[in-house]
């Protein structure tokens, strides 16, 4: 099996369009969360959201290419430019043979949601007629960021869309890495987007009893574990990650940020929705992730928890680490508590944030948490408040989402 490395990043948060900027804002605690702004929200329950910020999708895609894309593939666009170029690679100067074994496995668990939603809103309100436009099915489709990627850059390697839910992105990463060890390309762009603050979406969740109603205090409404938590904060973006095969990588001289050693997947098949309270499928894809990696579970320094800031589902994933781990007090953090929920590219985002953990030796703490869950399980190792430093040599990240779906990936820290 290849061995492989991460060797570049880049995002478009609620924190920052710069992964220095949102690593910055990650360990210094600060919310996303504010109230909404791109629509009237002021006959919903929930009027806040975790929005990105001074996005300019001109500094990317030229202004008469915009019409062809749906924000959320604006964002996959700049999140892997960014991260190329974070790489140190231009494919223009890679020839086109080297370029077959290149690829892309993009995640979004929505795509094209704002893109159906505006074009059938407007279709009702024109009386019936039908004026769709001829960029509404590329725009809509859950797989055009991969291919968009793909096409920009002329990789002609693997490519297409991973959709599990909140778990699509980490999925996308499990997967790019699994191609890559096997043989079957030696680099990948990989990661997930989601612009899914929409009425549509806002109006689901919300009837779904999912959202936090917190509107006089959203900076203060995403709070994983605590016994007051009432739902996620929505959150929007993208994050990319550039895998390769490590002996590519040293050849060209890459700069490596982490390698990744093990992806785990697996099924609750418990519920539409919800999660087991007994946090099984979470532990089977734990332990299939150490199984990979080759370690034990008391190797693992610290966990990105999937944490959503929801009753069942906080406690059914503590309860899974408690079967993994036992008394291993291995650090967590929900880092969601900043950037709120990102749905199908929140996988990437936290994969970002476990791989600057392994980097900089720097655990983020988890804010707005003041008052831990009565059911909390003996011994958690919950980092609250202020970031911490600690030697971090593997982290492991966890994802979950509606229909079952666990993903849990595994860094570690770069030695030759």
């Amino acid at each position: 099996m290849k061995r492989v490395v991460v060797t570049g990043l880049g995002v478009i948060s609620p924190l920052g369009n710069t992964v220095g900027e949102f690593w910055k804002n990650i360990v210094n605690g600060k919310s996303g969360a504010a109230t909404i702004t791109k629509m009237d929200v002021s006959k919903f329950k929930t009027q806040f959201g975790c929005e990105v910020k001074d996005f300019n999708p001109e500094a990317y895609i030229e202004k008469k290419e915009l019409k062809k894309f749906d924000l959320h593939t604006q964002y996959a666009i700049a999140a892997s430019d960014d991260a190329i170029k974070d790489a140190g690679l231009d494919f223009s100067t890679i020839d086109v043979s080297e370029r077959h074994d290149m690829g892309v496995i993009w995640a979004t668990g929505n795509g094209g949601m704002g893109t159906f939603e505006d074009q059938l809103l407007e279709f009702h309100a024109s009386g019936g007629v039908p004026r769709f436009s001829p960029f509404f099915i590329p725009k809509m489709i859950v797989d055009i960021a991969a291919g968009v990627i793909s096409i920009r850059h002329k990789l002609h390697g693997p490519n297409y869309c991973t959709v599990s839910a909140c778990a699509s992105s980490n999925t996308a990463v499990i997967s790019a890495f699994d191609t890559i060890r096997l043989g079957k390309a030696k680099l990948m762009v990989a990661g997930g987007s989601e612009a899914a603050i929409i009425y549509s979406a806002l109006g689901g969740f919300g009837a779904a009893q999912a959202l936090s109603k917190r509107n006089d205090s959203p900076e203060t409404a995403s709070r994983p574990f605590d016994k007051d938590r009432d739902g996620f904060v929505m959150g929007e973006g993208a994050a990319a990650l550039i895998l390769e095969d490590l002996e590519y990588a040293v050849a060209r001289g890459a700069k490596i940020y982490a390698e990744i050693v093990g992806g785990g997947m697996a099924a609750d098949a418990y519920h539409l929705t919800g999660t087991p309270p007994d946090g099984m499928g979470a532990a089977l894809g734990m332990n299939k992730a150490l199984k990979e990696a080759g370690i034990s579970a008391d190797k693992i320094d610290y966990v990105n928890a999937h944490a959503t800031s929801t009753g069942l589902g906080d406690m059914s994933e503590l309860n899974g680490m408690k079967q993994v781990f036992g008394d291993h007090p291995v650090a967590i953090s929900a880092t969601k508590s900043m950037t709120g929920h990102l749905l199908g590219a929140a996988g990437a985002i936290e994969s970002i944030v476990s791989v600057m953990a392994v980097k900089e030796d720097i655990i983020p703490g988890t804010i707005n948490t003041v008052n831990l869950d009565e059911h909390v399980p003996e011994g958690m190792n919950i980092i609250l408040g202020e970031s911490i430093r600690k030697t971090v040599n593997y982290a492991l990240n966890n994802t979950f989402g509606f229909g079952g779906h666990t993903a849990t990936s595994i860094f570690k820290k770069y030695t030759e």
